[in-house]
């Protein structure tokens, strides 16, 4: 409950109008754990990261470095809670670590039941949740408590008490000074000294308050009445204004009254005036809107009728729609069919209009006629050839025929 709290509601809840600022309170507190577990020296000094600003994860700037930085704290953090954590690489699978950073906060108890997507840019109150998280764990793993506020006593101003001629004296002073206008109140401030009139009261009466014998007065009255219109100004006492007296705010109560009670005469009037408007306004409204329904009464049911009509017209129209839809078939079939026989007549019609299988066999008798000339004239070199070959045979024959026989071939 303490976690969802300072997460804030959940989605669909009512928000605060301080909701906003909440992932800003959380920061400040997550940055006084951090200074805590000496996050100078282990993380700042120790993996070579600057100091976090004040508001560093809360808004975001950078999400490149915010979200290097986000990492490698949750990572020294997991370190301080006794889980080995490598340090994370900039150049790393963002979502490979974040889902690792995840199942270590689930190990340590933590809920996450937020999206891993939330915490690609390094910032927001789901960031904040996290660190925040990893650095309670820390701080247990550390055996660090929490110790009791010790608040310091205040000294309580002692009440000095005053005689009853002092408290005469002062309640005169007080209704003087009711009289006062503001501006006497800023001139020059003198106090009335309580504890100097007891001392000289309790002189006086230490001194006795029996004459021994009759006191004459030597001053001149005159005298007496210019030095008293003299000191009368420096008589005066200011009393401080204290938030704390019961009076000031009696005061202020009785002046906010008055003007609750003064304003509340002269808006009074005001709405009783625009309450009698907004009647008459409405009534109006509703005479006028009946006698528009009774002029609108015939269009109205011709209205209603025109609608059946037209719901009529939509039936019709959905059931022909079907029938077409089934002939627009049948129709693109026996296109496709059409196309086909056309396509079939068009290459007959080329093939039996073409001349070129003509000028090919024209062409094939011509070469056979030169191959039958060429073939003849071969046949009769042979033959002649041959003739000559029979003619030189035979008249070898008869020379031989005809030569006389020597007695050595016996």
């Amino acid at each position: 409950m303490a976690e969802e709290g300072r997460r804030g509601p959940e989605e669909g809840t009512e928000k605060g109008p301080g909701q906003a600022y909440q992932v800003f309170v959380v920061m400040e507190d997550l940055l006084d754990k951090l200074k805590l577990l000496h996050y100078e020296d282990g993380f700042v000094k120790g993996w070579g990261f600057k100091p976090l600003p004040r508001h560093y994860f809360a808004i975001p700037t950078n999400p490149g470095e915010q979200f290097y930085a986000f990492t490698s704290l949750c990572a020294w953090l997991l370190n301080q809670c006794g889980k080995p954590f490598d340090q994370p690489q900039e150049y790393d699978d963002p979502n490979a670590t974040i889902s690792n950073i995840l199942d270590e906060v689930r190990r340590l108890g933590g809920a996450v039941d937020f999206p891993p997507s939330k915490l690609k840019q390094g910032c927001g109150e789901h960031a904040v949740f996290i660190l925040d998280k990893l650095a309670d764990e820390a701080l247990k793993a550390a055996n660090f408590a929490w110790e009791k506020p010790v608040y310091p006593e205040e000294e309580m101003e002692e009440e000095s008490v005053v005689d009853d001629d002092a408290e005469l004296t002062l309640n005169k002073v007080e209704d003087e000074m009711m009289l006062d206008d503001d501006d006497e109140i800023e001139e020059e401030e003198t106090f009335l000294d309580l504890e100097g009139l007891k001392k000289q009261s309790m002189k006086n009466e230490s001194e006795g308050s029996k004459p021994v014998e009759i006191m004459e007065s030597t001053t001149d009255a005159a005298e007496w009445k210019l030095e008293v219109e003299r000191v009368l100004p420096s008589l005066k006492v200011h009393i401080k204004a204290d938030n704390k007296d019961w009076r000031a705010h009696f005061e202020q109560m009785l002046q906010h009254r008055d003007g609750i009670e003064q304003s509340l005469t002269e808006t009074r009037g005001h709405l009783d005036k625009l309450h009698q408007e907004i009647t008459r306004t409405l009534e109006k409204i509703g005479s006028r809107e009946k006698y528009i329904n009774n002029q609108l009464e015939s269009f109205l049911q011709e209205f209603r009728a025109m609608q059946d009509q037209l719901a009529q017209a939509k039936e019709k129209y959905r059931e022909g729609s079907g029938g077409v839809t089934e002939r627009t078939r049948e129709l693109s079939v026996i296109t496709e069919e059409l196309e086909q026989v056309k396509s079939e007549m068009e290459e007959r019609g080329t093939s039996m209009t073409d001349g070129t299988p003509l000028v090919k066999i024209k062409q094939a008798l011509t070469r056979l006629k030169t191959e039958m000339t060429q073939m003849d004239i071969r046949m009769g070199v042979v033959e002649h050839t041959l003739n000559q070959a029979k003619l030189k045979d035979k008249s070898a024959m008869q020379r031989d025929m005809n030569k006389p026989v020597s007695n050595e071939q016996y």
